[in-house]
């Protein structure tokens, strides 16, 4: 979800404008630096991984 689709129920903009404290407070919890990890990427990280594992084991034998 991201603050773009929000409206605030105070001042009924935009969350992502900013408008007022209440959409400020709202939009920087909503991007406070946490990135959303999708379990493909997770196990296309942990594929990738194994992969390069495998071939420096194979590479130094």
């Amino acid at each position: 979800m991201s603050c773009e689709h929000l409206a605030c129920a105070r001042c009924g903009g935009p969350v992502s404008e900013g408008r007022c404290p209440a959409c400020r407070a709202a939009r920087a919890e909503m991007h406070h630096g946490h990135p959303n990890y999708t379990p493909h990427i997770l196990i296309a990280s942990a594929l990738l991984i194994v992969l390069v594992a495998l071939l420096a084991i194979h590479g130094s034998l």
